[in-house]
């Protein structure tokens, strides 16, 4: 399938990602300057917060749709050619091994593309087979997009000129718990197996 997809490098340089310390080890959190690595009192990194978006389907949604569910929080955008790809896929087959777990969480892909990836254009790319089923992806405009990613402590930024343009960007997913606070993150290349322990090993903790 000849389509385009979403991508941390451009020009085969891959980003750096920034280390984040948490109480429980250290995680990838992606290359970042607003990434400062700022943590609450209870040592919990200070990511998360408020943005205005909206869903596939054109509906403005905010942070308050984390409420009630665990979810699984990544940024990215259509035109990526490998690296997005390969998380969300990697994501299917977490969902898949969730088993009943899985129907607590929701997957959330925010683009981070404002100027090519509109509600329509992130319907159809997650519609590919392979990807995770009834994941959610949010858009929105340049301030918008760059609230959210500030929010997240996520990097990202436009590589190029023209209809060839890329985008750089960290590829850290963020597990969020059903009060929208952050919990852990899952970092490229972890797999699908330790994926599901992280997952586990927060929803044992609550």
């Amino acid at each position: 399938m000849a389509r385009p997809s979403l991508v941390l490098f451009a020009g085969g340089v891959i980003a750096i990602a920034l280390v984040i310390a948490i109480a429980t080890g250290v995680i990838l959190a992606g290359r970042s300057s607003s990434a400062s690595g700022e943590t609450s009192a209870a040592g919990t990194p200070l990511i998360g917060g408020d943005f205005n978006l909206v869903n596939q389907n054109g509906q403005p949604v905010d942070q308050t749709m984390l409420n009630g569910k665990w979810s699984l929080v990544f940024f990215g955008f259509t035109f990526c050619p490998e690296f997005c790809p390969t998380t969300l896929a990697e994501l299917a087959v977490v969902q898949q091994r969730l088993g009943k777990d899985a129907d607590r969480f929701q997957i959330i892909f925010v683009s981070i593309d404002p100027e090519r990836d509109t509600p329509q254009a992130l319907k159809d790319y997650l519609s590919s087979d392979g990807f995770p089923k009834g994941t959610i992806g949010l858009s929105g405009t340049a301030e918008q997009t760059a609230q959210a990613a500030k929010a997240y402590r996520a990097y990202y930024a436009k590589v190029g000129s023209g209809d060839s343009y890329t985008m750089d960007h960290s590829l850290t997913v963020y597990l969020m718990g059903p009060d929208g606070k952050f919990r852990t993150a899952l970092t490229y290349g972890l797999g699908p197996d330790k994926s599901v322990q992280l997952i586990q090993d927060a929803l044992a903790k609550g």
